[in-house]
């Protein structure tokens, strides 16, 4: 589980109800009508721009930015070295049956084990990775929607509210009620776009970063044990991955 990802939703939305608490009766910052209007309706508008499948494969891949698992890039690049070195003494059958963490670096070593050209090993992983850009993009791209829509929603019923406060202005007992849905509806969609939309959009969007680039080096890395590339040279190749304080340094 990505902990940060935890602290900053539970921390966000607990400053925001520590706030209200201190102000009095948190009770009446609850208003069904304006819950139903902001989430309902950003719920509904967002589903409108997708499919019903990515709509409810956005959740999914949202869990992403709890439960993510992180390869560290070093021990990726030695793993890939590790096995860059049986291969060039032994043969590329001798990868059959070895230890490997990675799921994807797993498949493009099997691929290499079976004898495919270079070219198609290239070719089958680079397209894994754009499907997987491709399903994550869907799923970022319905967090930002709902970032836009929510404040849209919450306008929408601060609307309602007016009209409904303006319409009986004769009868004091309904201005109240009416005055509650205008603010709290743009209270609710601030919250739902800047304190949960927004950021996880950002997360999604970094978690896939991460993940992009250490499939890159996972192809960079097969390609090198096709090759027959020396495993000193293939790990000065991979170590550009790293950030210069992480690189290892030359004896």
């Amino acid at each position: 589980m990505d902990i940060a990802t935890l602290i900053g939703l539970l921390g966000g939305f607990g400053i925001i109800i520590g706030a209200i608490a201190t102000g009095g009766d948190g009770m009446m910052f609850l208003d069904i009508a304006s819950v139903l209007i902001v989430v309902g309706g950003t719920f509904m508008v967002t589903l409108m721009q997708v499919s019903l499948g990515d709509f409810l494969g956005s959740f999914a891949i949202g869990m992403k930015a709890f439960f993510y698992k992180v390869d560290n890039p070093k021990q990726l690049i030695e793993e890939g070295v590790a096995l860059a070195d049986v291969a060039r003494k032994n043969g590329l059958l001798a990868l059959e049956g070895q230890e490997i963490s990675n799921d994807f670096m797993k498949k493009g070593i099997g691929l290499c084990v079976d004898g495919h050209d270079p070219a198609l090993v290239q070719r089958m992983l680079s397209k894994e990775i754009d499907l997987m850009l491709e399903r994550h993009d869907v799923g970022i791209g319905m967090f930002k929607n709902m970032a836009l829509m929510a404040p849209a929603m919450g306008m929408i019923g601060t609307l309602v509210g007016l009209v409904q406060m303006l319409a009986n202005m004769s009868d004091p007992a309904a201005i109240g009620p009416a005055m509650a849905i205008a603010l709290l509806t743009t209270l609710y969609g601030a919250i739902i776009a800047n304190a949960f939309a927004t950021p996880m959009a950002d997360k999604l969007s970094r978690a896939t970063e991460i993940e992009r680039t250490n499939k890159s080096l996972i192809m960079e890395t097969i390609s090198g044990i096709q090759e027959g590339m020396n495993p000193k040279v293939l790990e000065q190749l991979l170590s550009t991955y790293l950030p210069q304080s992480k690189r290892p340094t030359e004896e």
